[in-house]
């Protein structure tokens, strides 16, 4: 049955959360006390005060997971036991499903809708495919001459600490956690400051399923101490961190300086989504479109936010784009299921993305749809839903990640432009093609210089597909067998008979 507005608004009046470290089986406050506010960006309501690790706290949890990891709980236990584990583990988080949706919800402004549709049931599924994906990944043996037998293994990486971002709390923490932990890893999680709780309740629901304890710890704290922490730790094996491109280049000196550990990074985008003149149905284009730049408030890393429109269509299209937005995004309190758009994270970056907004009017582009913030909650981060035309590829706001719901309309005139203007960008994470013409479809898909593209549809997939980018959109993939492969390594063995 689903909550009705009154009670998830009850539910969040009455919710006492954990928030405390978790490391093994016991939760601690902070070597030094320190705690942290998370506040609710619908409302400027404290939500918790959180316990913040320090680096002593982030390094006590690497060398419990380290020594975990040496003594074979996880890394060598049966691997149908490690498979049932986490199918226990993905059924406790279903179970909890109201209680994630909450916390993610009232912490960074998630619409319970899209937490119930998107975020609840990806990080259940993305358990459920890693933990059958187990027993299904092997070494090889490799022909060679007689007198020798020469096989390769694949053996997990140790300790891989996960630094994830606010924006998709649960469903990221599933796509950092699960591969590590079914290739044999032991865990420790850093979650972003501003959507902390969904963590820590992942971590006490791996200890119900059967868990060993140590094997997945759970230390919330600020990027600067405990993120960096951990990057700098000698006992942790790989990083794999979501985030900026900024941070993640501190990720890979922060590797260099320390132990050489193995970094997977999933960064920035500014991906454009290319609507050629035989794009065919314009309203279900337009209605992907505007999904595409505007669901999760715009606070997605392959936001389509630079729209390259044909020249022949563009009028048509821009007008197919306010209606499908009017339409369906319109910003509202997240605990409403009717709510399509909630607010943004936090004030800052409420302050950031007007910031480009007014930047954007300075320059000349023109402003067709929003380009306010919305009044209607008093101390809330709300934007709305904001579209320009007019925008030429050189603005600030067809160049830099705004992560916001603001889009940018540019002209083409032809196939070859809107590939140039595409490419011309330090991010490379995904692409967008609406099209009828299949040459020009899968050309497009070829040269675009990007590590995801959807050809008539945008952000579509599911667990197969692998999610990450190229260029400074970072390395490494999340999702898939891929992912799992990821966080592990090979060994060649060599027998001389």
């Amino acid at each position: 049955m689903t909550n009705t507005h009154a009670q998830w608004q009850k539910l969040a009046d009455e919710f006492q959360p954990e928030t405390r470290l978790l490391i093994g089986d016991s939760l601690y406050d902070s070597a030094d006390g320190a705690r942290f506010e998370s506040i609710n960006p619908a409302t400027g309501d404290v939500v918790a005060s959180i316990a913040s690790a320090t680096a002593d706290d982030v390094e006590r949890a690497a060398v419990l997971a380290e020594s975990r990891f040496r003594e074979g709980v996880w890394s060598r236990m049966p691997l149908r036991e490690r498979m049932n584990i986490l199918y226990r583990f993905a059924d406790l988080i279903e179970e909890n499903g109201d209680t994630f949706i909450l916390l993610d919800t009232i912490e960074m402004g998630k619409p319970v809708s899209e937490m119930q549709s998107t975020d609840l049931p990806g990080a259940v599924l993305t358990f459920r495919f890693l933990a059958e994906a187990i027993d299904k990944v092997g070494g090889s043996t490799p022909n060679t001459n007689d007198g020798f037998h020469h096989y390769i293994v694949r053996q997990p990486l140790g300790v891989v600490g996960c630094i994830t971002p606010w924006n998709y709390p649960l469903m990221m923490a599933a796509w950092k956690v699960a591969p590590a932990l079914a290739a044999g890893n032991s865990v420790v999680l850093k979650p972003a400051e501003d959507s902390s709780l969904s963590s820590i309740l992942l971590g006490q629901l791996f200890l119900v399923a059967g868990g060993p304890p140590g094997v997945f710890n759970v230390v919330p704290g600020t990027g600067q101490v405990a993120g960096q922490a951990l990057a700098r730790s000698q006992h942790i094996h790989k990083v794999s961190f979501t985030g900026s491109t900024g941070v993640g280049r501190l990720m890979y000196k922060y590797a260099a300086d320390s132990n050489l550990k193995k970094v997977s990074a999933e960064l920035g985008g500014k991906s454009p989504q290319i609507i050629l003149k035989d794009v065919g149905d314009m309203e279900r284009c337009a209605t992907a479109v505007v999904d595409g730049i505007f669901g999760n408030q715009g606070e997605v890393c392959a936001a389509g936010s630079r729209i390259l429109v044909a020249n022949e269509v563009y009028e048509e299209f821009r007008e197919a784009f306010v209606a499908a937005s009017t339409k369906k995004y319109a910003p509202g309190d997240p605990l409403d299921p009717a709510t399509t758009m909630g607010p943004l994270v936090n004030k800052a970056h409420q302050t950031r993305v007007r910031g480009y907004i007014d930047g954007a009017v300075g320059e000349g582009a023109k402003i067709v749809l929003g380009g306010d913030v919305d009044h209607q909650f008093d101390n809330s981060c709300y934007v709305s839903p904001t579209l320009f035309a007019d925008v030429s590829p050189d603005m600030t706001i067809a160049r830099e990640e705004i992560f916001g719901p603001v889009g940018a309309l540019i002209r083409h005139e032809g196939i070859e432009q809107a590939l140039s203007i595409a490419n011309d960008s330090e991010f490379g994470l995904a692409a967008g093609i609406w099209t009828q013409n299949i040459t020009n479809a899968h050309s497009l898909a070829r040269d675009l210089q990007c590590g995801m593209v959807w050809i008539n549809g945008y952000m579509n997939g599911d667990m197969t597909q692998p999610w990450g980018g190229w260029k400074q959109s970072g390395q490494g993939r999340d999702k898939c067998i891929d992912s799992l492969l990821e966080n592990m390594q090979s060994k060649s063995v060599w027998v001389t008979l």
